[in-house]
């Protein structure tokens, strides 16, 4: 029996507004160079200045765990309390503001690349939430591309990623066997593909020049909306209303799939939190609940509708399930968001399970994406996966 493949857990209810990340803050999974610091901050919107403790660890390849045991990953201790936190400041919803550096004086670093996953708990041991993240060595360089589908059917809709791994340094032996490839879109672990194999090998340079095996479907640009101004209506927010908390109603949106594509600028999903009314975005931001309205004049058949991004880490849950109102036509839900801007789409989850991220939007080969590679290698008899290599490339300059 093999072992079992570890998941994120997703955080409760009152835990909001988790950013997690290297020297950047950016949504979905953080990529982080061997030695460079991460950063973890999250709200706890109950506002009692819980405790909360870390750990961190290792994993192979395929998120099953690996043999090394702690004090050969890791430089110092862990299973430590969460020290720095502040109470939200003049807002209407109190919260404690939670923030965690890696290295600190406990936890002094990491000692080795590879899958690794950070697991909060509460002052009962109890698991209250985890987050993956990636450390990776520079000892192979990685050139990516990004092309068009070579499938005459999908040329206007997928986006195909190809790389090479060149490693004049470090020799690759058996990279058959020894190294395996992944690929992320817009640094979302869930939709990315996984034990990609060198296609070619030319001395010691590895070809990866797949088609459909490494292609994506385009997407489309995000939406967004930003509540940086809780008192103002912008061009998404048309209506604000003042009841126990602030309520934004956002301008109705519509079905994009069967529009001409339209450049939009976006962050691929992300957010920031930022606010006009103090000087601390952290502890002076307010919550506000957010209301989206997508017309479709009469209900969908074969699945659920959601609004997407990278607000929760690309999870879908019932905060984010919209239901239809038939004296609207629209499908509606509110969540609670905290001040800032924020990219989001609609998305369809079907029946059998399957994300449908184009259903609402569409899949434009322009839509602009960003691509990352990740190179895995495992030499013959080594007892973990060590990621030799990072390249990223994005769809901005597609070519046939």
């Amino acid at each position: 029996m093999g072992a079992q493949v570890i998941q994120e857990i997703v955080p409760p209810n009152y835990i909001r507004t988790v950013t997690f990340g290297g020297n950047e803050l950016r949504s979905g999974i953080p990529v982080v160079r061997l030695g460079e610091p991460l950063h973890l901050e999250f709200d706890d919107i109950i506002g009692d200045e819980a405790d909360y403790y870390y750990t961190i660890e290792h994993y192979n390849y395929d998120w099953t765990p690996s043999q090394l045991v702690k004090a050969e990953y890791l430089q110092g201790f862990d299973n430590i309390r969460l020290f720095n936190y502040e109470n939200s400041y003049n807002t209407l919803q109190l919260y404690s503001h939670y923030s965690l550096r890696i290295p600190n004086e406990d936890t002094r670093g990491l000692k080795v690349s590879g899958n690794y996953m950070l697991n909060i708990f509460n002052a009962n041991r109890e698991l209250v939430f985890s987050r993956k993240f990636i450390v990776y060595e520079s000892l192979a360089q990685v050139e990516v591309e990004v092309k068009r589908a070579r499938d005459v059917k999908l040329i206007h809709s997928r986006q195909v990623v190809n790389f090479r791994v060149d490693s004049p340094d470090f020799i690759l032996k058996n990279p058959d066997e020894t190294v395996s490839a992944v690929i992320l879109q817009n640094y979302n672990s869930k939709t990315g593909i996984y034990n990609i194999k060198p296609q070619y090998t030319v001395g010691n340079e590895l070809i990866y020049r797949y088609d459909e095996l490494t292609s994506f479907w385009a997407g489309n640009e995000y939406l967004d909306f930003d509540s940086k101004d809780l008192r103002a209506a912008t061009a998404s927010i048309g209506r604000i209303e003042v009841r126990d908390l602030y309520h934004h109603f956002l301008n109705r949106d519509r079905i994009r799939a069967f529009d001409p594509y339209t450049y939009n600028p976006d962050i691929n999903g992300g957010f920031v939190v930022r606010t006009l009314q103090g000087q601390n975005p952290d502890i002076e931001s307010e919550y506000v609940w957010t209301h989206f309205a997508l017309e479709t004049y009469e209900p969908l058949e074969g699945g659920e509708l959601h609004i997407y991004g990278g607000f929760n880490n690309f999870e879908l849950d019932e905060s984010t399930h919209l239901e239809y109102n038939s004296r609207t036509g629209r499908y509606e839900t509110a969540r609670l968001f905290k001040q800032g801007f924020y990219n989001y789409k609609y998305v369809l989850l079907r029946k059998d399970g399957i994300l449908d991220e184009g259903f609402i939007s569409g899949n434009f080969v322009n839509t602009e994406n960003i691509y990352t590679v990740l190179i895995y290698y495992r030499n013959l008899g080594a007892r973990y996966d060590r990621i030799i290599g990072t390249g990223s490339a994005t769809s901005v300059n597609i070519s046939n």
